[in-house]
Formats: structure tokens, sequence, C-alpha cells
């Protein structure tokens, strides 16, 4: 997958990278630090770890003994505008059909104007 964004969606499709994701939001940690909710080995963590770095959502610095993890926000940008062309793309056709709905109801037979004239 040589397309960004597709190996950012492809990384962030599982849910436990996900959930790291979620947690470097708050602040950074090390692989042993994020493997220690889940059951499973910190190698496997780490190969968790090196996709989200694959994709460029993380990266690892040196600070002494610690490498730390680093989520990477600028990649948020991409995806976002990506998801936002699409949604404003969805909200205009929805605000057409609103439109051809509500022309549809005007000039629908008994409409509002004809029941006022019923009611008197």
């Amino acid at each position: 997958m040589s397309d960004p964004l597709s190996r950012v969606f492809a990384a962030l499709a599982d849910p436990t990278r996900r959930d790291m994701v979620a947690r470097l939001t708050v602040a950074d940690a090390t692989v042993g630090e994020l493997a220690e909710p889940y059951d499973v080995s910190v190698q496997a963590v780490s190969k968790h770890v090196k996709v989200l770095e694959e994709a460029g959502l993380v990266s690892r610095s040196r600070e002494a003994q610690r490498r730390p993890v680093h989520l990477e926000a600028e990649v948020f940008d991409l995806m976002t505008k990506w998801i936002e062309r699409y949604r404003r793309q969805a909200d205009e056709r929805y605000q057409r059909l609103d439109a051809v709905l509500a022309r549809m109801q005007e000039d629908e037979p008994g409409a509002a104007g004809s029941r006022e004239g019923a009611a008197s």
C-alpha cells in the first residue's frame, strides 16, 4: 500500500491500534506502558506500534533509557480533510433532497393552504 491515506486507515482498522492511538492523545508512552492493559506480549504490542509508525501515525524518540512513542497529529489532518470532503458532499445531497421534498409537499393537493380553508 503506497497511498498514505490507505496505510492510515488500514492501521486504524485494528481496535487495539485505535485504542493505543486514543491513549497516546493523552501522553507519550513506551511500548511497555502501551502493553500494560492488554493480554498480549510486549512483542505483539511492538508490532502494532510498528504498523502505526509505518502509517505515519506515531514516531519514536529516545529520552535517556526510555523510547517513548509519540502521536503524530498531522496525519489526522490528512484523514480529516478526506472525511470532510465527503461529509460536505453528502450534506449537499441531503439539502437538495430536502428542497425537493419541500417542493413536493407544497405542490400536494390538500396541502396546508387548503386545510386552512376547510377548517373555517
